[in-house]
């Protein structure tokens, strides 16, 4: 881990850049399966999982047989914690209903929106290094509350063509249509083309490789709406000396342990703090089984000694994380002040992991700084929002005139005529 103390604001930029991902060396590939997929559907996908999951596939649907095997192996401990995330997450997203009031702009002009459920989404899952059936919940429960008429999953099978059991119960439980074993880069073209077996669907959701990521990416182009620009796993943990050294070790190791890739960031004012740190980074680091993973990406990461509180909001502010933990004596004080992050947990007995799985809140998060511009997924992301009006004669004649005047400057003559030839019938 690199240490960094009291840099200059115009070294900000620099310091808090993440790993570089280039995806532009992945296109070939990318395209080629893109493209087989949209022109040969399930032969290309089936021909694919054998190329790239090592698996051979008669058929990509998972079966009613299936999920129920796999509902056995599934320890009831487990389905307990599942079920207890799956109440959280529906009672945070719930709450978020969009309930829309009509306003009359002026008298006899009405407007209003409408919430509308997009009717068709696709859902992917990685089961690679880590089956994440946390993100099948994440994903397919605001899914169901927002009223998806079909929610489509895939998946990555093994080698034995079998779907992680806890996924498929968390499928279940959350109320997801179809589910397919299909992995990568050939799974986002199933769902962004549709394929024989597989429906298209109008938006993707769900992390991913880089593979994954690239994918998204070209058949948003064109195709099919997405959730947001992703890319690797990040934390930053804002703490002063009242931090735990322990508890701020553990929250980095979460994160450092997604990926080789993944970024982790301690901003502080205590340089005692750093030390005790990443002391404890080493030693928490011996115990974890994905140490190797965990110890790629802290070559990535930053100990980052500031001044002054102020100063570290405004780097955390530019640097924009997908997780920000502060753990400070003020830390509500300071919670004010953060415009620029994905999701951000507050005092020492919060971790980002509360987040990944049961607080309630969505763990599918903008990263590589997007949380500038973009939100984490929430309920409005599988909604659209229509709006309505209604002029009446009165509205028309209030505002006929000005919309005629703003047309004719626009040089737009059949928009000015649209309301002139009703303004002569109410004369």
């Amino acid at each position: 881990m690199k240490k960094i103390y009291y840099p200059n604001k115009s070294d900000w930029m620099e310091i808090l850049k993440r790993p570089v991902l280039d995806v532009e060396t992945l296109r070939g590939t990318v395209n080629e399966v893109l493209n087989r997929v949209k022109a040969e559907g399930d032969k290309a996908v089936i021909e694919y999982e054998e190329r790239f999951d090592k698996v051979k596939l008669d058929v990509l649907a998972v079966t009613e047989t299936e999920i129920m095997e796999a509902e056995k192996n599934v320890s009831n401990e487990l389905k307990e914690a599942v079920l207890l995330a799956h109440k959280n997450i529906h009672s945070f997203h719930a709450s978020q209903r969009f309930e829309s009031d009509k306003v009359e702009t002026v008298p006899g002009v009405t407007c209003w929106q409408k919430a509308v459920a997009i009717e068709k989404v696709g859902l992917y899952i990685p089961g690679g290094t880590a089956p994440l059936f946390s993100t099948v919940l994440m994903l397919a429960v605001p899914a169901k509350i927002a009223g998806c008429k079909e929610i489509v999953l895939c998946t990555p099978p093994n080698k034995e063509g079998k779907v992680n059991p806890a996924i498929l119960y968390a499928a279940q439980v959350a109320g997801v249509n179809k589910i397919f074993k299909i992995g990568g880069v050939q799974a986002i073209g199933a769902m962004a083309y549709g394929t024989e077996s597989v429906p298209k669907v109008y938006k993707i959701f769900g992390p991913g490789n880089q593979y994954v990521m690239a994918a998204k990416q070209q058949v948003s182009l064109h195709e099919v709406a997405i959730d947001m620009p992703a890319g690797p796993s990040e934390v930053e943990v804002l703490a002063d000396e009242t931090a735990n050294p322990a508890f701020v070790a553990a929250d980095l190791l979460s994160q450092a342990e997604h990926g080789a890739d993944s970024q982790v960031v301690l901003i502080t004012t205590s340089e005692k703090l750093i030390d005790d740190v990443e002391e404890e980074v080493m030693n928490q680091l011996e115990a974890l089984p994905r140490r190797d993973i965990a110890e790629k990406s802290l070559a990535n990461s930053k100990l980052i000694l500031v001044k002054d509180m102020d100063e570290a909001i405004g780097m955390t502010n530019e640097y924009a994380p997908e997780h920000l933990i502060i753990e400070t004596k003020d830390y509500m004080e300071l919670a004010e002040k953060v415009v620029n992050a994905g999701s951000v947990f507050l005092g020492a007995l919060t971790p980002e992991s509360a987040g990944d799985y049961a607080s309630g809140t969505n763990h599918t998060l903008p990263t590589n700084g997007y949380a500038k511009a973009y939100s984490g997924v929430n309920l409005d992301s599988f909604i659209r929002k229509i709006t309505f009006q209604e002029i009446t004669h009165e509205g028309m004649c209030t505002i006929g005139p000005a919309i005629e005047v703003m047309a004719i400057n626009e040089q737009l003559d059949a928009h000015k005529n649209a309301v002139t030839v009703r303004l002569k019938t109410m004369n």
